[in-house]
């Protein structure tokens, strides 16, 4: 581009100094009114474009630059809450956990001393209903050995009876019951 301007700018030096100005213009086809005329309405056609296309070209895009540094910023924001969204929900499901082991464990140990406590009182109630059995089974054997020497003494008495072939008067009877008795009773 600087090799087209330098002879322009010397052939237009050369040709003012010796008035061939005109006759420079006239070479390359510019008109004064021509080029005055044209150079008002390349003023007007540039000021109605900067004023009515660049102008408002240019604050669309300045709002377009700010409305994406504005959602590049909402972005960080986002990103930086979304962040601490994720640490709080780690930090809860955490705790939950933490929450959840321990009840868990506690439900283990309640239900581990339920079981204990169900073992001991089934076994004290074995237990009570043994005892009860055991003094049951006593009663029942004295009951039974009372009614055997009851038994056993009438049929002494009887047998005696039959072989002396008398009846027996209420001392002699007694008398022999109570041997009778004495003799099991030793046994």
């Amino acid at each position: 581009m600087q090799h087209i301007l330098l002879p322009l700018a010397a052939a237009t030096a050369e040709a003012h100094g010796d008035g061939k100005i005109d006759a420079l213009l006239a070479r390359f086809g510019i008109e004064w009114p021509f080029l005055i005329s044209q150079v008002i309405s390349f003023s007007i056609v540039a000021f109605l474009l900067y004023r009515f296309a660049f102008k408002p070209v240019l604050e669309t895009i300045e709002e377009r630059q700010r409305r994406i540094a504005e959602g590049l910023k909402h972005a960080e924001e986002m990103k930086a809450k979304l962040a601490e969204a994720e640490a709080r929900y780690a930090e809860t499901l955490k705790k939950a956990s933490v929450e959840a082991q321990k009840i868990i464990d506690e439900a283990r140990a309640s239900a581990k001393e339920l079981v204990e406590r169900e073992t001991r009182a089934a076994s004290e109630k074995t237990q009570e209903m043994i005892a009860r059995a055991e003094e049951a089974i006593e009663l029942e054997r004295r009951k039974m050995i009372a009614e055997v020497r009851d038994e056993v003494s009438r049929l002494v008495v009887l047998t005696v009876s039959r072989v002396l072939k008398r009846e027996l008067g209420s001392e002699e009877r007694k008398r022999y019951s109570e041997a009778a008795a004495r003799e099991l009773s030793e046994v």
